[in-house]
């Protein structure tokens, strides 16, 4: 038998070597699960009893994640991603955002994050985003003369945001494993989410700002509309779908009403915006939205702002159908994406752009995908429970906490941890293999000294913990060597552009990356201000 310091450096090499030499993650972990037996139990024990001892432990912790009812959202978020990116629903989306914002200074670039924060509410897929925006947007910016850093960087950080932005799949395999609540891991990612995309979009415009070269304007186009014109057209749009949006909101409230579903019962939560109440609100914000419409903006100008607008009202009602579902207590998560790919799929239809090709391709995809997922999965389950039943987690938590380091100090080094592994690792691996170690720790630490402006609430630092893990990961995308999303975006960029080229446009957007996850540390509250 191995002592299990040495056992723990054994495993964290060899881990290395196979992964170095190209062995798929999931074979490595499973084949280091059962090498962690073998070095731990005499090989006696292991094969005396079919069914019981240290293997069928190994079993039935592969046999728990399989049979997690939440994991069926990932290849459902998978496929509907797979069918976005195909139909012409993202294309629109980006000609709309673009037209409103194309006479602005680094309009395209800003153009391309807005966009990939709705494709990150739509689906919570990262590789996808940044192969399709390097379709759309990357010939765009760089036939406008664009520099080619702002360009690299802002498509590749822009499209990683799917692992912070709700509905993130990195978010729901966390909560899998963890046991803690998906639904609130949403609603604290929320805030963390959007404050690193306006960083992006800060950037860009104090970078076009200060040098006009980076992000050359477009030639106008004749007859486009220009300055207020073009501002009430959009208010016009904006209008327009508000009173369509309120209507439906207020014909759900009176359903409700007149149905009795509505009465407010003991602990039991009130429907969103669907009690008797809300009802006077949303009936005001109706006549609100059309006042302006009619009064304000005029007809004639809703008309058009609604035809240059309409490529976005696709993305928001699918947004609406997934998120929707969810915070407003209709289903849970998976219910959610077989919506939100039902949604897409109906939209599809409707704008006569699904195809059996498209289906079968994103049928295809999503197999593939989801069979990495799973064995990458089943392999780190494995070496999970191996290194838990040889005491791994014990030792190691007892060897950091007998550190005697500060609070921060310990959450620091996790931090750190996070970093390399996520230079060289699979999230998904990550999450199985070094969370269940991690977690107990920070868990068993002062809550009060989480953090150095406010701290977080005990009952909440499992949930502050995955968002910052979250936030890990979002620096691991771009993370040279192994950066996934410089290979994505090298699958579609121009024969010009090397490996080299894209790894130096990120070096800003990590920098972001980075600034956000330090105000995660320094001011936990921002997570779980709306828990």
């Amino acid at each position: 038998m191995v002592d299990i310091g040495t056992l723990s450096l054994i495993v964290l090499l060899l881990m290395f070597v196979l992964l170095a030499i190209g062995m798929p993650l999931g074979f490595a972990s499973a084949f280091l699960a059962v090498v962690t037996l073998v070095l731990k139990f005499d090989v006696d024990i292991l094969f005396r009893s079919f069914g019981q001892g240290p293997f069928n432990v190994l079993g039935q912790a592969v046999y728990r994640q399989m049979v997690n009812y939440v994991l069926i959202s990932v290849p459902l978020f998978i496929f509907m991603a797979a069918l976005l990116e195909r139909s012409g629903i993202a294309r629109d989306m980006y000609s709309s955002l673009n037209v409103w914002l194309s006479r602005t200074r680094g309009g395209i670039a800003i153009v391309t994050s807005i966009m990939a924060v709705i494709m990150a509410a739509m689906s919570g897929i990262i590789g996808g985003e940044v192969v399709l925006l390097g379709l759309i947007a990357l010939p765009q910016m760089l036939r406008l003369g664009y520099n080619q850093n702002l360009a690299i960087g802002t498509i590749c950080a822009s499209g990683s945001l799917g692992t912070m932005i709700p509905p993130s799949i990195v978010l729901i395999f966390y909560g899998l494993v963890t046991e803690t609540s998906i639904k609130a891991l949403f609603t604290a990612s929320f805030l963390p989410g959007f404050m690193l995309a306006t960083f992006f979009i800060v950037y860009i415009i104090v970078r076009t700002q200060l040098d006009p070269d980076q992000a050359p304007l477009p030639p106008q186009e004749p007859g486009a509309p220009e300055g207020n014109e073009k501002r009430l057209m959009f208010v016009g749009f904006v209008s327009r779908f508000g009173m369509w949006i309120t209507g439906v909101l207020t014909l759900r409230a009176l359903f409700f009403t007149v149905t009795g579903n509505n009465v407010i019962t003991e602990g039991v939560d009130p429907i969103f915006l669907g009690m008797v109440a809300d009802i006077p609100w949303l009936i005001g914000t109706f006549v609100l939205f059309g006042v302006i419409m009619y009064f304000i903006v005029g007809m004639e100008r809703t008309a058009k702002g609604w035809e240059m607008g309409q490529g976005l009202i696709a993305p928001i009602v699918v947004i609406g159908v997934v998120l929707g579902s969810i915070y407003g207590g209709i289903t849970g998560i998976t219910e959610a994406a077989g919506m939100g790919v039902v949604a897409v799929f109906t939209i599809s239809l409707i704008r006569r752009e699904m195809t059996f090709e498209i289906v079968w391709d994103a049928l295809l995809r999503t197999l593939k995908s989801t069979g990495t997922i799973i064995w990458v999965t089943i392999g780190a389950a494995a070496l999970a429970a191996a290194y838990t039943l040889a005491g791994g987690p014990t030792y190691v938590a007892n060897l950091i906490v007998g550190a005697d380091m500060p609070t921060m100090g310990i959450i620091l080094i996790m931090m750190l941890v996070f970093l390399i592994m996520g230079m060289f690792m699979d999230w998904v691996g990550i999450v199985l293999l070094i969370m269940p170690v991690f977690l107990p720790i920070v868990v068993r630490l002062p809550a009060e000294e989480i953090g150095f402006l406010g701290s977080v609430d005990a009952r909440f630092v499992p949930i502050w913990f995955g968002v910052v893990f979250c936030m890990n990961m979002q620096v691991s995308f771009l993370s040279p060597p192994f950066g996934p999303a410089a290979f994505y975006l090298k699958s579609v960029a121009p024969p010009h552009i090397s490996l080299t080229d894209i790894f130096r446009g990120f070096l800003p957007f990590i920098a972001l990356q980075l600034l956000a996850l330090t105000v995660l540390l320094v001011w936990p509250p921002i997570v779980t201000i709306f828990l």
